[in-house]
């Protein structure tokens, strides 16, 4: 016996598909993502030109008009399988006259074991591999139904974790490991090995990636899309911020360097047109009125004399704020052709400069993982000392500041609860033509725990910069013009 269909609590177009369109487009830009109104009319036109019938191609199309960059690939298209979902309700059920002609079994209802054997035997299957995706997600389906449904508060929603260790993922890729490489025989090689782990890590990476994108299907349609776009779609890179970043997000995040530097580039040029007729020269002016009568006709403009300053960073590298500095460290060596000198100072309870290891020629990522193997940045017992890092500063390097320095530190201000030696920071910054602190933790922190940046703030201005699209706009604030 079929079960009755059920209508989904969120209709895919209810405003028609130009509404719907619109309604993704606003999507794409609350997520961070530029789209401007031609890149929309565009999309209207490929939605126009190719219809519905195809998926893959609709997604592909409007990727091509909505996107200019393809770092924010991976956001547009968790937003388009939330936008233009593959199927509505949940896709497992059959009308009467369908029933008995469906090629996939029942999954069997609360039985475990049984249904990790209809997955592995589908895994298993190399003789139709063209069919196998849509075999697979229409079992995924099931799979989710029957064990991903959960009563949150809001109402019933679904859980890809509670989904996958139902599934048992780990032992599955196991058994169907074994299964590829009895297929070679009893002394497979070690190149089929390779294969057979490859391609078993593969089919489990596609159902996880398969039962994330079901179970963000349903939750949308039972919570709203608001709520899985608020809760289930990556950020963009740049608005990662850096004390919440795991690994992969800093890798994704030091890929946006390039872009943010040209961007940031692009604008100072255009800063410098701006400031290139110069300000008005008072003096010269009134002087030459003096031809007529004494009524300034002819202004006359000072000469500019644009001085690119030296650039000195004190940057903490402890664990803390790690991957901010490197970020940043990465960001300015990009724009070091904005300045006339730049020399880099990193510290954890000590001083010591790391500007050799960022050369023209250097491999930036390999550069900022030798700070803490080769440089002597502490001394005592590796926790941040601000204090301490200002004095053995002074002392190592005591001529290092100059009215033609502009002095940039990087870090949250954390002292576990030492000295901070706020008068060694003022003389640094008396030292410098400008001195600005860049600190990644969120503005209600400042002050609670071990955080001195209160102290701190009364010395010079305080910027907080806690993801790369916050730091670019701090950065494009300070760059000379």
């Amino acid at each position: 016996m079929a079960a009755r269909r059920t209508r989904p609590a969120q209709p895919l177009a209810p405003h028609g598909l130009p509404g719907h369109l619109v309604g993704f487009v606003e999507g794409l830009r609350t997520q961070g993502i530029s789209v401007g109104p031609s890149e929309t009319v565009d999309a209207g036109q490929v939605l126009a030109a190719l219809g519905l019938g195809d998926r893959e191609v609709l997604r592909e199309g409007l990727a091509c008009a909505l996107l200019r960059r393809a770092d924010h690939r991976e956001t547009y298209d968790e937003m388009f399988d939330l936008w233009w979902p593959a199927a509505l309700g949940d896709r497992t059920v059959l009308d009467d006259d369908e029933a008995g002609t469906s090629d996939e079994p029942p999954l069997p209802q609360e039985d475990v074991d049984a249904m990790r054997a209809m997955l592995l035997d589908l895994l298993a299957d190399n003789e139709d591999l063209a069919n196998l995706d849509d075999r697979l997600m229409a079992m995924i389906a099931q799979i989710v139904e029957a064990y991903g449904r959960y009563n949150s508060s809001r109402g019933p929603s679904y859980s890809s974790y509670q989904t996958m260790r139902a599934m048992g993922l780990d032992e599955l890729e196991g058994k169907l490991l074994a299964g590829l490489l009895a297929g070679y025989g009893d002394d497979p090689t070690p190149s089929q090995e390779q294969i057979a782990k490859a391609l078993a890590a593969q089919r489990i990476a596609q159902i996880r990636k398969m039962v994330e994108s079901e179970t963000k299907r349903r939750t949308a349609e039972q919570l709203g899309r608001d709520h899985v776009q608020m809760y289930g779609i990556p950020q963009l890179a740049e608005n990662v911020e850096f004390l919440r970043a795991s690994g992969e997000q800093l890798r994704q995040m030091r890929r946006v360097v390039a872009p943010l530097a040209r961007t940031l580039a692009t604008r100072l040029a255009a800063k410098r047109r701006r400031h290139r007729a110069g300000q008005i020269d008072l003096r010269k002016t009134l002087r030459k009125s003096m031809s007529t009568g004494g009524v300034p006709i002819n202004v006359v403009l000072a000469k500019p004399r644009p001085a690119r300053p030296e650039l000195v960073v004190l940057c903490d590298v402890s664990g803390s704020v790690a991957g901010f500095s490197h970020f940043t460290l990465l960001l300015v060596h990009a724009l070091r052709q904005q300045f006339s000198r730049v020399r880099v100072f990193a510290f954890i309870d000590t001083t010591d400069e790391v500007t050799h290891l960022f050369g023209a020629d250097a491999d930036l990522a390999v550069a900022v993982q030798r700070i803490t193997r080769e440089a002597g940045v502490y001394t005592r017992d590796g926790h941040s000392d601000y204090g301490h890092a200002f004095v053995s500063f002074l002392n190592q390097f005591p001529n290092v500041l100059s009215p033609r320095s502009s002095l940039l530190v990087l870090g949250d201000g954390r002292n576990n609860y030492r000295n901070p030696e706020v008068e060694l920071l003022t003389q640094m910054v008396r030292a410098s033509r400008h001195a600005h602190w860049l600190n990644p933790e969120p503005r209600h922190l400042w002050g609670s725990g071990d955080s001195a940046v209160p102290r701190y703030e009364g010395v010079l201005p305080i910027h907080e910069c806690r993801s790369a699209k916050q730091l670019a706009g701090v950065i494009d604030k300070l760059l000379p013009v």
